[in-house]
């Protein structure tokens, strides 16, 4: 199997979504589901449903992070330093509107493009891997090509 990269707060950030799935939500949606049997009739009951809905998601998310984190690769930035690799956080500046976002290369498990948690693997992200400051990157995007240049690499 092939390693899943992750920075060190995103393997904490898994591992303690694991326990709360383990400790907290699991006993709460096994005693919601006992509840539910309680009130008898349980193809009519609408909670017993949801309860075991809740439940199939709780299993499959738990299977999922366990799977993840047994293939983990956690990767301690604060060591790297240089051109762009995984785990640097790049502020880059569109060169057609100026506008400047930042954005921290991570594994794809952790990638959140709204809290700038870029994927490695994306179209973004493999156009900056290996490029320095003050270079210019052209990525090819749905709404077409776009320029950008880096203006800083930090590591944290």
């Amino acid at each position: 199997m092939e390693k899943i990269p992750l920075t060190r707060a995103g393997h904490t950030a898994l591992n303690d979504e694991l326990k709360k799935l383990k400790s907290v939500e699991r006993p709460a949606v096994i005693r919601a589901i006992a509840e539910a049997r309680e009130h008898g009739d349980l193809s009519e009951n609408a909670e017993y449903h949801a309860a075991r809905e809740k439940q199939s998601f709780i299993e499959g998310r738990v299977k999922e992070l366990e799977g993840i984190l047994s293939l983990a690769d956690v990767i301690d930035t604060s060591k790297l330093s240089g051109t762009v690799k995984f785990g640097a956080i790049v502020k880059i500046v569109d060169e057609d509107t100026d506008e400047e976002k930042s954005y921290q290369i991570v594994g794809e498990p952790e990638a959140d493009i709204e809290s700038g948690k870029l994927n490695i693997k994306s179209p973004l992200a493999r156009a900056l891997i290996g490029k320095e400051e003050g270079d210019s990157v052209e990525v090819r995007t749905p709404g077409g090509e776009k320029a950008y240049e880096i203006l800083s690499i930090k590591f944290s």
